[in-house]
């Protein structure tokens, strides 16, 4: 018995082209909803959360529609197909609003007029400000278009580093996102239709998640779908990170690009989506892999879900005791997701505004030390089980984002990225083996079931977690971010403490099975 793995890997594009439009997504949206629109953190977050709101219902319905397809594409196929079109279409034409909405502000002379900015910032028209030569002026009405420009130019330090001025960020990024604000609330037009092919775009990434995730088991045989999940995690991972590296090309953190047009972005990035497709669709034939999977399965004398029904078998009730963990775990969830997922949907707003840094960088050094870790983190937990692994990537991750609480942008770039890294192993710690946990506590005919409680709960948090940020963040100021994340996480470790079942088993019986029988292959 034998993973297929360059089966696994064509099946995975699936995954690597939903992940690269969710890293664009959530890297990008909120710069323009609070530079080009205007808006506060807490409706920037509240937009940011539509996704997860969606795919608390999309996701399970779109799942069992899938289920009881049947075409000559297969189940899972016709949903990716239609999707993936769908939604890299409308993401272009967002950038075109986009674009229009660039148009309406940018012609607008109160965004580069000194006295604007003295008007808005009267309290504090005494602050002084650096040009780039090190020369201080006051912020006034007598300010000249020159001095202005050396406002937004970049300085250098005393270590003879360049850097974005402070006063760019104080001073007119907020004024230009005042402007925006005034001129959305004049003629919002631009603003409906940008939302309402957001709408379009949502729905048709949420009606093939479920489809995308669930072929994985569909051609692969019970004991190997931990490798084979590993490989998909791995191209999602790779499509994040090829993301990444175009917004560094693109310089879409650059503080300076805050009022940038993302036509050539977005279009390269619908590209890549089509492209990852037409691999899937050439490489990937359903129901050939599907026929394939059953005729090894009853070779290799392995009883599949379908078989189980058919038998009359039914899920197991749980005890007390599992359905206390049960209950714990999947509060767990959605405190580690509630302060992570708060950090990844504003991240981009904060480190252009706090940390003058380049955020992609950041974060490919994330994802690059997740995917180092997602084999080792496997071995550790079979040797120490998954609690204790858990546990202990819960600790990395709230250390990491409490160190970071501190961070400023005159702090070390490298302290930065060391701790971005330590925050990507501990999340690959954590979400290796949180899954199966769930699933361990239920039956072979109830897996389904147990998978729909675990998205119920990380999306819940995923939906509350940009709002309650955002409001945060507003209202005591940017800086909050890193401990409102680190406090929800340490939370999650109290909460774990108290998980007794779904641990690793020498042999799983019950739900995991087709999951965990790592020593059959």
């Amino acid at each position: 018995m034998k993973l297929n793995y360059k089966r696994t890997l064509f099946v995975g594009f699936a995954f690597f082209l939903i992940c690269t439009f969710w890293q664009a997504y959530d890297n990008t949206i909120p710069l323009i909803l609070t530079n080009k629109f205007g808006m506060s953190q807490t409706w920037s977050g509240l937009i940011m959360a539509l996704d997860n709101i969606l795919a608390l219902f999309m996701l399970p319905l779109f799942g069992a529609i899938s289920d009881r397809t049947n075409t000559k594409l297969g189940r899972r196929t016709p949903f990716i197909l239609t999707g993936t079109i769908v939604a890299a279409l409308a993401f272009i034409a967002l950038s075109f609003v986009d674009g229009k909405q660039l148009e309406m502000i940018s012609d607008v002379s109160a965004i580069d007029d000194p006295a604007a900015l003295s008007v808005i910032y009267d309290t504090e028209a005494d602050a002084q400000l650096l040009t780039p030569d090190g020369e201080a002026f006051v912020l006034s009405e007598e300010i000249s278009k020159e001095e202005f420009t050396a406002i937004t130019s970049q300085i250098t330090d005393d270590a003879g580093k360049t850097k974005t001025n402070p006063a760019y960020t104080k001073y007119v990024v907020p004024a230009r996102a005042a402007v925006a604000r005034e001129r959305t609330h004049a003629a919002p037009k631009s603003l409906i239709l940008f939302i309402i092919l957001l709408l379009v775009t949502l729905v048709a990434m949420a009606t093939f998640r479920s489809p995308a995730v669930a072929l994985m088991p569909d051609v692969t045989m019970k004991p190997l779908r931990s490798k084979a999940n590993a490989i998909i995690n791995l191209m999602g991972s790779a499509g994040g990170i090829l993301v990444l590296a175009l917004g560094m090309v693109f310089a879409t953190s650059s503080v300076k690009n805050s009022l940038m047009p993302y036509t050539e972005y977005f279009t390269v990035i619908a590209g890549i989506m089509l492209v990852a497709l037409f691999i899937f669709m050439m490489k990937v034939h359903e129901p050939q892999f599907v026929r394939e999977m059953h005729e090894e399965s009853r070779r290799f004398g392995i009883e599949d879900k379908e078989e189980e029904k058919e038998e009359g078998k039914t899920g197991v009730k749980l005890g007390k005791g599992e359905l206390r963990s049960l209950i714990f775990i999947l509060l767990s969830i959605v405190l580690w997701f509630a302060g992570y997922n708060a950090v990844t949907s504003k991240y981009s707003v904060y480190a252009s505004t706090i940390l003058h840094k380049d955020y992609n960088l950041t974060l490919i050094i994330a994802q690059a030390a997740a995917i180092i870790s997602y084999l080792p983190v496997g071995i550790i937990a079979s040797k120490i089980g998954r609690k204790k692994t858990i546990l202990a990537g819960v600790v990395m991750l709230a250390a990491a984002f409490g160190i970071a609480s501190f961070m400023r942008a005159d702090s070390p770039t490298m302290l930065m990225n060391c701790m971005f890294a330590l925050a990507g192993i501990a999340w690959a710690t954590i979400n290796v083996n949180s899954f199966p946990m769930v699933v361990e506590m239920c039956s072979g005919a109830d897996v389904g079931r147990y998978t729909g409680f675990y998205y119920t709960a990380s999306m819940a948090a995923q939906v509350a977690t940009p709002i309650f940020s955002g409001f945060l963040m507003d209202r005591l100021g940017m800086t909050v971010l890193f401990p409102y994340a680190t406090i929800f996480v340490a939370c999650a470790f109290v909460t774990m403490l108290f998980v007794r079942h779904g641990d690793s088993k020498p042999v799983a019986k019950k739900g995991m099975e087709a999951l965990e029988d790592m020593d059959a292959d």
